[in-house]
């Protein structure tokens, strides 16, 4: 670890500036440092509503104009002199409508709202640390998955009351994913089509809950202590799709004991005085407990398992009354049920535990999971009550506190275009979204309907053709890029009427003292979930943060299905088939997250990748050319000033070359410990070369910018 006084790295983004991609890291000081957003193109401390794939343009270097922020509400001064961290718990409503609205998770035509089994509720919790107003706040939802644009929003809402306090870089929401609450809260269209279109009041009723609990929890601050425990969780979960998990190696399935990450993880909040506050648990099991012949909105077995856990704790309360706060959130879910009795043929009794999951009578359509219970909700109170027990458990032995500083780290990535780095020689990419044959068919746990099957690695030229008709055909590129799969949709070839699945996704971690908690922006099946844990594990120790342990939080920030393992995609079951972005999809999130560690554990440099042109390029056109400028923003003239550029000591300027013309740059600013706080942001000039057929070649000036982020010192 750096030592006091030396710049370090705090977080990351993404920002797409006309038309060439931007990284940029924002710096803070070890001891010192605060919690502060990266400021956008809008001006210091406002936060851009737009979509992260919007391009904004700034090549000029004259300050944006902006009206005066609201005063930033800080909320109770922090306490000084104890080892804990400052602690606040909330929860909110977020049920919303109840009725005539589709329900999110099966995409089950004429499964909607019908009346209500339990309401649904926003989860927060918001630690700071005692000495400085460094913070995180993770919020744990019962809802299917966070949408980017609910995020988005509830980032524009927190931006407006509490200025840079709570950013994208320190904020996780994730979702429970429970499969009975209300649809329509998505922009991506595949996602609206199974919504039956958007619904501005499940939005709204999401997001003021969101906004709510995090208010709650911000009011309510204490100081107080966090202890951590962990054990495992027996009969509550099956691997849904064993024929896949067998498919990685032997020599890696060995060092298990099961094919479902059984592990899981309590933190217990306690104020000074002992007084309980809340409990956050992670544990991979998926909530479909209740079927899709369910019309009831709930929060299924983990929003059972809050229940319990709720009701024991707040005493004479009613539901969703009471202080203390208990979330069950998701983890490494992907293959995993709570239908422990396994598939069987509903038609005739018998199992269908097959590779493709089929009947001989009736085919997929007619291979369902179920249990242990006598009916849906039986299961659900049974299976929610073996995670509410190991939980109770293991909270009443937690002892091990968590002590050490709370960091972030966040990145935008356009993960249709990501280069994985395998060693030095072996290098593959991500690809457009695309969806496969055996999506259409769905899970053990929610059959798709039409007798698609799973495990299906040749395309049908009925659907095919339908396919070409209505939507076009997939290119050669994308079928190539995706082998194996067989596409279905090739939705990242699809726009209208508005693009089908995000391109832009946001990766982040936090880490409070020895635990890191990664934001994963959709379902890790098992083995990838202990491969990206590993992998975290391994970056940070390696970087000098010895003993970390790493948690998978799922369905965080925007959703992107499934990501499944090289290995499990070969074979094309339902996991594979819906892991959008390839069969390298893991690898490049391995990849990410890595960096997010490496940022988190060591300091100093300032690091922004554009997608870039040859440097020879600029050569003869300007005589007094820099192909970098860092830039400071001046309050006094709203204008950015410039501080470095490539003459400058601190800076590094790398050019990559790629295939088919095609480079990347990469800018480095190494900042010194003199470094004056305050907004920056790292410019990148350059000249592209092109040519027509038959006519001479053209130079075009470029230029793109990282979006501004903070420097803060003491």
């Amino acid at each position: 670890m750096p030592g006091a006084g030396r710049w370090r790295i705090f977080s990351r983004q993404e920002t797409r500036v006309i038309g060439w991609k931007s990284t940029c890291w924002r710096a803070r000081r070890k001891k010192f440092g605060r919690v502060g957003g990266p400021t956008p193109l809008l001006g210091p401390g406002s936060l851009t509503t737009q979509d992260p794939t919007t391009t904004q343009d700034s090549s000029t270097t004259k300050g944006p104009l902006f009206t005066q922020q609201p005063p930033v509400t800080q909320g109770p001064p922090p306490f000084q002199n104890f080892s804990g961290y400052h602690i606040g718990v909330g929860r909110a409503d977020c049920t919303g409508q109840v009725a005539d609205i589709p329900l999110m998770g099966y995409a089950k035509s004429g499964q909607t709202a019908q009346g209500i089994l339990t309401r649904l509720y926003s989860r927060a919790f918001v630690l700071a640390e005692p000495e400085s107003s460094k913070r995180v706040v993770f919020v744990s939802i019962d809802i299917g998955m966070v949408s980017q644009r609910v995020r988005l929003e509830v980032l524009r809402r927190l931006q407006s009351k509490y200025g840079d306090l709570y950013t994208q870089e320190n904020v996780v929401l994730s979702g429970t994913h429970t499969h009975s609450g209300p649809a329509g809260y998505f922009q991506y269209t595949i996602f609206v089509i199974s919504s039956g279109g958007f619904s501005r009041r499940t939005f709204e009723f999401i997001v003021d809950g969101i906004v709510k609990s995090i208010d709650i929890a911000h009011s309510n601050m204490k100081p107080g202590k966090i202890f951590v425990n962990k054990g495992n969780v027996e009969g509550a979960q099956i691997n849904r799709s064993p024929y896949s998990y067998l498919r990685n190696p032997p020599s890696e399935r060995d060092r298990y004991s099961a094919n479902t990450d059984k592990e899981m993880l309590v933190l217990k909040m306690l104020d000074l005085n002992g007084e309980e506050l809340g409990m956050i648990s992670w544990f991979a099991v998926h909530p479909v407990s209740m079927n899709n012949t369910n019309h009831l909105v709930n929060s299924d077995n983990v929003g059972y398992a809050s229940y319990m856990f709720e009701q024991e704790k707040n005493q004479g309360q009613l539901p969703g009354q009471g202080p203390f706060v208990a979330a069950f959130a998701s983890s490494n879910l992907g293959d995993v049920s709570p239908n422990i009795l396994g598939p069987h043929c509903i038609n005739t009794g018998e199992s269908c535990n097959n590779f493709n999951s089929s009947c001989p009578i009736g085919g997929s359509d007619m291979c369902m999971a179920s249990g242990p219970g006598e009916d849906m909700f039986d299961s659900t109170r049974i299976i929610g009550g073996i995670i509410y027990q190991k939980a109770k458990e293991l909270y009443a032995a937690a002892s091990q506190e968590i002590l050490g500083p709370l960091s972030a780290a966040h990145q935008w990535v356009n993960m249709t275009d990501v280069t994985v780095q395998f060693n030095s020689t072996h290098t593959a990419k991500t690809c457009k979204p695309a969806l496969g044959y055996s999506f259409a068919a769905g899970t053990i746990d929610g059959v798709g309907g039409l007798n698609f099957t799973q495990g299906a690695i040749e395309g049908d030229p009925f659907w095919d053709s339908i396919r070409d008709q209505l939507l076009g055909e997939p290119s050669n590129e994308t079928k190539d890029c995706h082998e194996p799969k067989p596409i279905l949709l090739s939705t990242g070839e699809m726009s209208t009427p508005h693009p089908w699945h995000p391109e832009i996704v946001d990766v982040q971690i936090i880490t409070l003292g020895s635990l890191a908690v990664a934001a994963i922006p959709g379902e890790l099946t098992t083995m990838s979930g202990r491969r990206l844990r590993e992998a975290i594990q391994n970056e940070f120790e390696t970087n000098g943060m010895q003993n970390m342990s790493v948690v998978i939080s799922g369905l965080c920030n925007v959703y992107t299905h499934y990501i499944a393992t090289y290995e499990e995609y070969q074979v094309q079951r339902y996991e594979a088939a819906s892991t959008i972005y390839g069969p390298h999809t893991l690898s490049a999130y391995i990849q990410l997250f890595r960096g997010l560690a490496r940022a988190i554990a060591t300091g100093e440099i300032a690091e922004v990748m554009f997608v870039g042109a040859n440097p020879k390029n600029s050569a003869e056109n300007l005589t007094d050319h820099t192909f970098l400028t860092v830039e400071k923003y001046e309050n006094t003239s709203a204008t950015w000033q410039t501080v470095h550029n490539d003459a400058s000591w601190d800076t590094r300027f790398y050019w990559h070359k790629g295939s088919s013309g095609q480079s990347n740059v990469t800018i480095e600013w190494h900042i010194a410990n003199t470094t004056v706080s305050g907004l920056y942001r790292i410019r990148y000039f350059g000249h592209n070369r092109e040519q027509n057929l038959g006519q001479p070649a053209v130079i075009l000036a470029f230029q793109g910018a990282s979006a501004p982020f903070w420097v803060v010192g003491p």
